[in-house]
């Protein structure tokens, strides 16, 4: 009778300990969830905070690669497109995948360089997309050199307009001329140059693109 009782006083115990458990793991759900949350936003806003350009709390690989580059990157997006109207700027457009060697090598070469990212900041509205997050606009881009006769491939480098007509573009340049592919700084000069000393035939002859948001 005693061994009985013993057992239903455990069994008893037992069962108010477990319930005890559930109630904490409840507790613990209701505050920890919320405080997780808010660290991970607080991160994130300490990141972007942090960043020399406007990548870091971007949702694509690819672009928060690029998040510590000197170069001041915008996502494709409205934002981007103001600031090339108020600066009345041509945007400088790379497309580009994280398994892209090409892509990983340009911006090692050359978006990687503080010179070289000084002179696109004063000059250009540099903007970053992702081939795998943007399927749409990379090929509404791809669709553009090519009615430009112009040379497609990743990472896709293109000029626009601040209305977002593509005038000018390639794919991977070179740090230094080599052969018929000119140096990187030659074609943002060159692309440059016709912006300002021909916009008439830029604006005229460019290929308008369908704008989207990125992802």
């Amino acid at each position: 009778m005693k061994l009985y009782l013993a057992s239903k006083e455990w069994e008893f115990r037992t069962t108010k300990a477990s319930s005890a458990v559930v109630r904490l793991r409840g507790m613990c759900r209701k505050v920890m969830l919320p405080l997780l949350l808010a660290f991970t936003s607080l991160l994130a806003l300490n990141a972007a905070q942090g960043s020399p350009n406007h990548l870091a709390a971007s949702g694509s690989p690819y672009l928060r690669r690029a998040a510590e580059q000197p170069v001041d990157w915008y996502p494709w997006g409205p934002e981007a497109r103001r600031q090339a109207k108020e600066l009345d700027r041509p945007s400088l457009l790379d497309l580009g995948a994280v398994w892209c060697g090409w892509c990983d090598l340009m911006n090692r070469e050359s978006y990687k360089r503080a010179d070289l990212a000084a002179f696109i900041n004063a000059n250009f509205v540099a903007v970053k997309v992702d081939y795998d997050t943007q399927p749409q606009l990379a090929a509404e881009l791809e669709r553009a050199q090519a009615v430009l006769n112009l040379p497609s491939g990743l990472p896709l480098t293109g000029f626009l307009t601040p209305g977002g007509k593509l005038y000018l573009g390639g794919t991977y340049f070179p740090h230094e001329t080599k052969g018929d592919k000119p140096a990187f700084e030659v074609a943002l000069k060159q692309a440059l140059r016709m912006y300002r000393d021909h916009r008439a035939e830029v604006e005229r002859d460019g290929v308008k693109l369908e704008l989207g948001k990125e992802k």
